[in-house]
């Protein structure tokens, strides 16, 4: 549930992006609804409720929602400021290259490398397991990073929706592929199998 409420100004970017512009009038002021810069706009405000929300709800948000936020209030002002997509598209890979950096940084930093910081009290696991596992999400980011900068730029028409389902498809992909390679240590661990009679 907390993973769909964090793509919900996403998909509200999505909607608004693929409508056909079209001129509209509200207060007394005219404008064009529909394309990349009112997609952006929702963006922006769909983000600020959606996280705004969490925070009252919470009294906190999480690192990486912060993040996310402030790099959306950023790269999106940007694009509106100087009309101008090209500061959007450096978004994600941006946001994907600094989860990197902060993974990363987890191993010299702390006594836990991050992905044990944030899942180590539901698991108990090896700390070699955690290291392997902190250094895929670490190649991850990077590889998602890459991958969105890439088609940004190469295939104009393609971006958005790749940001939207390609990025989402990655995740899932990797999600799977790290409970495989988890079912495999957890099998063995004492804390999670279940005594015999």
């Amino acid at each position: 549930m907390k993973q769909f409420i964090d793509f919900i100004p996403l998909l509200l970017f999505f909607i608004v992006y693929k409508l056909d512009p079209r001129p509209m009038e509200v207060a007394g002021h005219s404008f064009e609804f529909g394309g990349i810069y009112s997609a952006t706009a929702m963006l922006i405000i769909s983000s600020l409720v959606v996280y705004g929300a969490l925070f009252l709800r919470q009294r906190k948000l999480k690192k990486g929602q912060w993040l996310t936020l402030i790099a959306c209030l950023v790269f999106g002002g940007l694009t509106l400021t100087f009309h101008s997509e090209t500061f959007l598209k450096w978004k994600a890979p941006v946001v994907n290259w600094l989860f990197a950096l902060g993974f990363a940084g987890s191993h010299f930093i702390g006594d836990r490398v991050l992905i044990k910081r944030i899942m180590g009290h539901a698991l108990t696991l090896p700390d070699a397991i955690w290291s392997r596992l902190n250094l895929a999400w670490i190649a991850f980011f990077l590889f998602c990073g890459a991958a969105n900068l890439f088609v940004a730029f190469t295939f104009q028409d393609f971006w958005v929706d790749f940001k939207v389902f390609g990025s989402l498809g990655m995740t899932v992909i990797f999600l799977v592929a790290q409970g495989v390679y988890l079912s495999r240590h957890l099998h063995d661990d004492p804390s999670t199998s279940k005594p015999k009679d």
